[in-house]
């Protein structure tokens, strides 16, 4: 260490001058002898009398070193002595210290999951879109750029990931194994028939076999078709795209369009939901498979999936009684009367509740006529009709009549599907 500089203010020269009058100097070689004894009374006075304090120049260069916490304690104590008698001192003092606090942020830099989605309500809210996407299309909007950002960091090598499909099939669960690219091969094939509906191009090109979303994924999986790697990424979120952009300049008429699914036909409105739907669930099994969180939808739009679900309930039931696997209806019921009806109770975030009639689908749910009550959790609703839990697994709080509510949740699982 060098001592202080000629052109050093005469208070700090003489401070580092009294600090090393204080420090003892070496002692000469082979002195044993005891020092001499301090005159009477000195000894006593010297310990006594306090240190004097640094002058004002040491303790304005000592600030800095205070402000990060890096003084030793007696430094501490004089500058903070200090600070409560020169108030020029103190506003650098607290200058310093602000300027610390921007050097170490407390909080953490990642971005809080909703910051999106409450930025782009509040522009919105701000200045609405000048043509909006339609309320039944948001949660697919929402759900296919939730599983792009997922897929959006992804190598070659997490397209080949393997992936277990599941789904309910009659009484038992079935599997089929493919990798991420096949799964977003499959949504992009499935997806295809919303296209169709609307007029667009379908993925599978002019000549794409009929039937419903089983034999279109098989084709396009066996097919020449298949890149087989990230590549897929690409029509798939085009696809998303066009259809949105496209139901966002139909109009409101445009949610009543059939789209034909095979076994059945959906309202447009419906099919964006249940495409929103198997999005969300296809994209919980790809996270599953890389060993990533991935959380549920929005309570809002998790409604509108289990309320399609319910709204599908009474037609599925019926399904199983043609084909003898559940029990038959009590007793017929006229279009629009009253009949047989479970009470669905739907807790957690996206909750509420339904009344499935379960003679027919065309029966009048009544409160009245319950004879059944099931209470289950939203999201563990979602994984019965989504075919990834059994109906027995399935935690529910259940009353009434058992063998209504064994056919009510076995009708949701039927709800499942490659």
């Amino acid at each position: 260490m060098t001592g202080p500089s000629e052109d050093a203010p005469d208070d700090a020269r003489e401070y580092a001058a009294g600090r090393a009058a204080r420090i003892p100097g070496p002692r000469p070689a082979g002195d044993d002898l005891e020092p001499p004894a301090p005159a009477p009374g000195t000894a006593a006075a010297l310990s006594s009398a306090p240190a004097p304090p640094p002058p004002h120049g040491v303790l304005k260069s000592l600030l800095g070193a205070w402000a990060l916490a890096a003084c030793s304690a007696e430094e501490t104590q004089a500058v903070e002595d200090h600070l409560t008698e020169c108030a020029p001192c103190a506003e650098e003092a607290l200058r310093l210290r602000d300027a610390v606090g921007l050097l170490h942020p407390e909080d953490t830099l990642d971005l809080k999951p909703l910051l999106r989605s409450r930025v782009l309500e509040d522009c919105l809210g701000k200045r609405p879109a000048r043509i909006p996407v339609p309320v039944w299309a948001g949660p697919y909007d929402t759900e296919t750029a939730r599983l792009d950002a997922l897929l959006r960091d992804f190598g070659e090598a997490e397209w080949d990931t393997p992936v277990r499909l599941k789904w309910f099939e009659e009484e038992r669960r079935r599997t089929r194994r493919t990798t991420v690219s096949g799964v977003i091969g499959h949504l992009l094939t499935v997806d295809g028939l919303v296209a169709a509906a609307l007029g667009l191009d379908d993925p599978l090109g002019p000549h794409a076999p009929p039937g419903g979303p089983e034999g279109r994924t098989e084709h396009f999986w066996s097919s020449g078709a298949h890149p087989g790697t990230g590549a897929v990424r690409d029509p798939w979120r085009e696809q998303g795209h066009t259809l949105v952009r496209t139901v966002s300049f139909a109009g409101r008429g445009a949610a009543e369009l059939g789209v034909d699914y095979g076994a059945f036909t959906l309202p447009l409105a419906d099919a964006f939901l249940e495409r929103a739907f198997e999005c969300w669930v296809h994209a919980s099994d790809i996270a599953e498979a890389v060993d990533y969180p991935y959380g549920p939808p929005s309570g809002p739009h998790l409604h509108r999936m289990i309320d399609l679900a319910a709204r599908l309930l009474p037609t599925a039931l019926a399904g199983r009684r043609r084909a003898g696997l559940a029990a038959p209806p009590r007793g017929l019921v006229a279009a629009g009367a009253p009949g047989r009806t479970l009470h669905l109770e739907i807790e957690g975030a996206g909750g509420g509740s339904w009344d499935i009639a379960l003679d027919s689908p065309a029966a009048k749910p009544s409160r009245e006529h319950t004879v059944a009550e099931v209470a289950l959790d939203g999201v563990e609703f979602c994984q019965l009709a989504a075919g990834h839990i059994s109906p027995e697994d399935a935690a529910v709080g259940q009353s009434g009549d058992r063998e209504a509510i064994r056919d009510v949740l076995f009708a949701a699982a039927s709800l499942s599907r490659l």
